[in-house]
């Protein structure tokens, strides 16, 4: 029997994935949550074998009252650094091949988008729990072409908070910077992205997965 947790915080799309896949002989959905927090809090509690995880979920609260990882990838990341982890599937709506990278790189063993097939994602279960890697076959090439980012860490940072609507001195003030150096990391990023602008530099980046 294979344990599994499902993590989603879109409660219509959770239930509605837990109800199809309680159907499949050799599974067992053990827990369920909505956002990072709850995530290792029913990973910590049901010990699953297999975890399917959302890629954009909110944080959450702990129960020591500190602020649950930012998203699917920063849970995967954490834990990967502890015993006894599940394999993890990243299940997403964004099917960007920037995200797999990414995924792939935070531990995960499969990467799927939520249009996938139930059948599919059974497979990927079992292939999964039986130590295999599985990847949808038309992002694995997607993942090819793009290629890594080509966005320093810094910059990297700067559009993160870019991408929340900030102005220049919110930037600053979030990562303990200059106004000065933030524009020189926009513009930076403009042109190594090949952009005009701050908008279509963070719309290019979250498009390829790179934030």
């Amino acid at each position: 029997m294979i344990r599994l947790v499902v993590a989603d915080d879109q409660a219509i799309l959770r239930s509605g994935l837990v109800a199809l896949l309680r159907l499949e002989s050799g599974i067992e959905v053990v827990g369920e949550a909505a956002d990072g927090a709850s995530t290792l809090a029913a990973v910590a509690e049901h010990r699953p074998d297999v975890l399917l995880l959302d890629v954009q979920m909110p944080a959450g609260i702990t129960a020591d009252g500190s602020p649950g990882p930012e998203d699917g990838i920063a849970v995967a990341e954490q834990l990967q650094r502890e015993p006894g982890a599940p394999r993890i599937i990243v299940l997403t709506t964004f099917g960007r091949a920037g995200y797999l990278r990414r995924t792939m790189e935070a531990g995960a063993q499969g990467f799927m988008v939520k249009d996938t097939p139930v059948d599919r994602l059974v497979d990927a279960i079992r292939r999964v729990h039986q130590g295999l890697r599985v990847v949808d076959p038309e992002l694995a090439a997607q993942s090819l072409a793009v290629g890594a980012s080509p966005l320093t860490a810094k910059e990297t940072e700067v559009l993160q908070v870019a991408s929340r609507g900030a102005t220049t001195a919110q930037i600053a003030g979030a990562l303990f910077l200059s106004e000065g150096t933030v524009r020189n990391h926009v513009s930076a990023a403009i042109g190594k992205l090949g952009v005009t602008s701050r908008a279509e530099a963070v719309r290019t980046a979250s498009d390829n997965g790179w934030l």
